[in-house]
């Protein structure tokens, strides 16, 4: 490689539904890659200095399927990754109340307290921050409504929005309850942004209510957010000088995305332990077959979607710089990858 030798191929994801992650838990990943004489690491189970590179993308052989926030914040500051693709599934972003709010829908959250996490120590860390604003202003405009319609209290980051030097969790079950949650029950907000299985527990857990249930918003612009859409990215050496490792990568992630619309019950027992929120956690988060949908693509809808993202994050200040969207993607590696599955699809048929 141009920087570093390459002798690992690592990966590293958040604790959501992915392809790649149910390709992690099947094996097919690590046996890809140690079969052709490589190492094969996981970096939440790496050594804990590795640990920042889930932020920075910095670690030649790396794949990352993640938040965008952190993703896009990272390649504003200039580092060497590149999307190979993204996937979107509705992981419950929700605005939560109190039940005695009197706050039914987002029409009522105008002049509402509304929790904003603090900003960590980067702009990438600071994704729990970006997350909030997002939600309640995609929440807002449902209704006709903007930001300055609200009042923000600034609340505890929390674990989550801890800075990317921090070692992180392989799942989120070790930390606290999601930004925001505590001021809720406490009395100190009157709405949270959430999203996610855990989320879904710690909701019934304080008795929480949903106000405005984004996953419902019929137009797919008010549900863009850190995940939605979530690239998959990979450290530009490796692309230019092994893209077959690259396209190996996104068909074993294609291949288990194939497997996932045909068993249903076992990608739901893979989330509850990726999730730390056990199975009642899943079945409140995950619309019903959202099993099928995990295949990872470059559509132009999701290209837009994710424009729609990167305009707002360097709107509000989590990007250092402009992204030029069009010379972050690599298109190619993903086709070579369906290509490769649908050409096993059709051998199968004509077996």
């Amino acid at each position: 490689m141009t920087t570093q030798s390459l002798d690992t191929v690592w990966y590293t994801r958040c604790p959501v539904p992915t392809a790649s992650g149910l390709a992690l838990h099947r094996g097919t990943l690590a046996a890809e890659f140690t079969g052709d004489g490589l190492a094969f690491g996981v970096l939440q189970d790496g050594p804990a200095e590795l640990a920042r590179h889930h932020f920075d993308h910095e670690l030649v052989g790396l794949f990352r399927e993640g938040g965008n926030v952190p993703a896009l914040a990272a390649r504003s500051e200039g580092a060497p990754s590149r999307l190979i693709g993204l996937t979107w599934i509705d992981e419950w972003q929700s605005i939560l109340v109190r039940p005695d709010s009197g706050i039914t829908d987002a029409a009522g959250l105008k002049g509402a307290r509304v929790a904003l996490p603090a900003w960590a120590d980067s702009r990438a860390g600071s994704f729990p921050r970006a997350m909030a604003l997002h939600g309640f202003a995609g929440a807002l405009a449902t209704a006709g409504l903007g930001l300055a319609d609200v009042r923000f209290v600034e609340v505890a980051s929390g674990t989550r929005g801890g800075p990317p030097t921090a070692r992180w969790p392989a799942r989120p079950g070790a930390g606290e309850a999601w930004p925001g949650l505590d001021a809720l029950a406490a009395g100190e907000v009157d709405a949270v942004y959430v999203k996610g299985a855990r989320s879904a527990e710690d909701a019934a857990r304080i008795g929480a209510v949903v106000a405005v249930d984004l996953d419902a918003a019929a137009d797919r612009r008010f549900r863009v957010n850190n995940g939605t859409p979530r690239p998959i990215t990979v450290h530009e050496d490796l692309l230019a000088e092994r893209e077959d490792l690259v396209v190996r990568f996104l068909v074993q992630t294609l291949r288990a995305a194939d497997w996932a619309a045909a068993n249903p019950d076992d990608v739901r027992g893979v989330l509850a332990a990726e999730t730390g929120s056990g199975s009642d956690g899943v079945d409140r988060a995950y619309r019903p077959g959202f099993h099928t949908a995990l295949h990872p693509d470059l559509s132009e809808e999701r290209r837009e979607l994710l424009r729609i993202q990167k305009d707002f994050l360097l709107t509000h200040g989590f990007l250092a710089a402009d992204v030029d969207l069009a010379a972050w993607t690599a298109d190619e590696p993903l086709a070579r990858a369906r290509e490769i599955v649908a050409a096993e699809h059709a051998g199968e048929l004509t077996a």
